[in-house]
């Protein structure tokens, strides 16, 4: 039964406030699990008079019910996280182009599918962490972690992990795929254990001694500096970090996004909340309550974001990128990436 969000919050941007007038219901599927997000959606409601029902689940999940409810699905929205899965969303039919003068004005056009049928709204760049007692010489590239130079010494998460597969995505993008199946041979080389857990996990292999450089996600480290994290939080100062790839293609970012649902009972409602989270006030948050880099340009970071450091980020296409998942998972599962 999908369920109504009752929190109160803020004000929104005057931009979203002068819908306040609009009526009716919105059927949200997400997969993002964020208690932060309640703000997000409360506040919608307050500008607009709109009462969101939600359901929450796995992606995956949430594509199949929507494919397996077809025309009769109740779903306006899906909302998740990585350009993987929204292309599996996609390409599973359950989407639908939509225009918006708005959506295509604030969010950058790097983060915005071909066909308008998902959108981003927040980021997180995928980073190199390494101990900086054990590390003299970090890698400063995304290629640099095949070097024979750190064979055994690197945790990452599995081929499964959604942002390892869009990060191989994108170094078939830039490479090529013979350059890419060399650095993935190169990595599972150089891995300190198989891979386990989540990018945390990774974090807490350097502080466990069990390898000395880690890849993971900015915002997790991030959430370490806003607020407690066992096991990471006391040992962060063990731990240094560097954006790859700078004198490149940059650093490369996943995103968190969502489209409209193809047979959307309510789709100019979902039209507004899209439009919604590209507000200023809507990006704010994403930064200020979960650590994340906003998609539209402008915007203020919250300061566990601002101590990371000023960075180039990687402004290629993600439309383009995903079109090489599928060239990713084979090379994953040619070189045994577990």
């Amino acid at each position: 039964m999908l369920k109504a969000t009752t929190v109160l919050a803020g004000a929104l941007s005057a931009a979203v406030a002068t819908a306040a007038a609009a009526e009716g219901e919105l059927n949200i599927y997400s997969s993002r699990h964020y208690d932060t997000d309640e703000q997000l959606y409360s506040d919608f409601e307050e500008a607009t008079g709109i009462t969101i029902n939600r359901i929450e689940g796995n992606a995956d999940e949430l594509i199949a019910r929507m494919n397996a409810e077809g025309e009769n699905s109740p779903a306006d929205i899906l909302i998740t996280v990585d350009t993987s899965r929204l292309t599996r969303a996609k390409n599973a039919g359950v989407l639908q182009s939509i225009d918006s003068e708005v959506l295509e004005a604030r969010v950058p056009a790097y983060l915005q599918d071909e066909d308008n049928q998902w959108f981003g709204f927040s980021q997180r760049a995928r980073i190199i962490f390494y101990d900086k007692e054990g590390v003299s010489n970090p890698p400063q590239t995304y290629l640099d972690l095949a070097d024979p130079a750190y064979k055994g010494q690197v945790c990452i998460r599995s081929s499964k992990n959604t942002y390892n597969q869009t990060l191989l995505a994108s170094i078939v993008t830039h490479h090529g795929a013979e350059k890419a199946r060399e650095w993935a041979e190169g990595v599972v080389t150089n891995m300190a254990r198989d891979p386990q857990g989540g990018d945390i996990d990774q974090m807490r292999g350097i502080v466990s001694g069990e390898c000395e450089i880690a890849v993971g996600n900015s915002y997790y480290f991030a959430r370490s500096i806003r607020k407690e994290v066992k096991g990471l939080s006391e040992h962060r100062d063990q731990i240094a970090w560097l954006f790859p790839s700078q004198n490149e293609e940059g650093a490369h970012m996943n995103l968190s996004g969502g489209g409209v649902a193809k047979h959307a009972p309510n789709k100019e409602n979902a039209i507004k909340f899209l439009e919604y989270l590209s507000s200023d006030s809507a990006q704010q948050y994403f930064s200020s309550g979960n650590d994340e880099y906003p998609a539209v340009s402008g915007v203020g970071l919250a300061p566990s974001i601002a101590a990371l450091g000023h960075f180039k980020p990687d402004d290629v296409n993600l439309s383009e990128v995903a079109k090489n998942l599928p060239e990713a998972q084979k090379i994953f599962n040619d070189v045994g990436w577990k």
